[in-house]
């Protein structure tokens, strides 16, 4: 049996970097890369995770996610 947290069933999100992270720290930056946004208003589409999610938490004054 599936954990429920874990168990997405093909639901995605949509994140779109909205701020710069020039002048914030190193890891946040990071952070940025490896959900895939490269420039400002890029868009990208990621499988919902906890580990994604966990991500998006750490960025979430530089990223808007629908």
């Amino acid at each position: 049996m599936a954990n429920h947290r874990t168990d997405t069933k093909g639901a995605t999100v949509k994140v779109t970097l909205v701020k710069s992270p020039i002048g914030f720290d190193r890891k946040q930056a990071t952070t940025v890369r490896g959900l895939g946004l490269r420039r400002i208003r890029h868009t990208v589409e990621l499988k919902d995770t906890p580990s994604t999610r966990g991500m998006i938490h750490k960025v979430r004054h530089l990223v808007e996610v629908e």
